[in-house]
């Protein structure tokens, strides 16, 4: 996969997607401690972490997970840069899953922002901002993401682009099925 070669860096008039930087740590900690951000996190098969990270030094942990989990080809974790109040306000993590059932090798997108920036119009400016990259960056065309029921506005976001729910659990390395997940196959997507 291409992102694992680089982290790429993409633009629009509001957002910079870009890859995680310690620099970004401070501002990670206001988005990872935000009790209400909490719910739309999806940390499905992640072990028991809930993504609740309310100190830098809890934070500073999830960095460096997150750069040895890249280094070992795991996932790729970006940051959301808000460049109108010039603050990381979130990520987004990039994932291939391999598994044993139906859902093996597609792209888990997970998409993490602050609670204030829990809205449509903003959650859909980042959408179109990443996903028609993902095709090029991962050589994969289908992506899933978790769209819990009481996401209102992440469910009309996901939508709008052209995500559909989905019947299918995705069965976790516990063995756990986890629910509530939206797909889409970007084979006519283009950048």
């Amino acid at each position: 996969m291409k992102i694992y070669e680089r982290i790429p860096t993409f633009e629009n008039d509001h957002f910079v997607i870009r890859e995680v930087l310690e620099s970004d740590i401070k501002d990670l900690t206001k988005v990872y401690g935000d009790k209400y951000a909490l719910p739309f996190f999806n940390s499905d098969n992640c072990k028991g972490d809930i993504f609740y990270y309310h100190t830098i030094k809890k934070m500073k942990e999830a960095f460096n997970f997150w750069e040895y989990s890249y280094r070992n080809r795991y996932f790729a974790r970006l940051s959301i840069f808000n460049k109108k109040v010039k603050k990381v306000i979130g990520t987004i993590e990039i994932c291939m899953r391999v598994s044993k059932d139906e859902s093996t090798n597609v792209i888990i997108f997970r998409l993490d922002v602050a609670s204030k920036y829990e809205q449509t119009v903003v959650l859909k400016d980042i959408i179109d901002l990443i996903v028609p990259h993902i095709p090029n960056e991962t050589g994969l065309k289908q992506i899933v993401t978790k769209v819990p029921l009481y996401a209102v506005e992440r469910t009309k976001a996901f939508k709008n682009y052209g995500f559909k729910p989905t019947d299918t659990y995705l069965v976790g390395e516990d063995g756990y099925p986890y629910k509530d997940y939206w797909m889409i196959n970007t084979i006519n997507l283009s950048t």
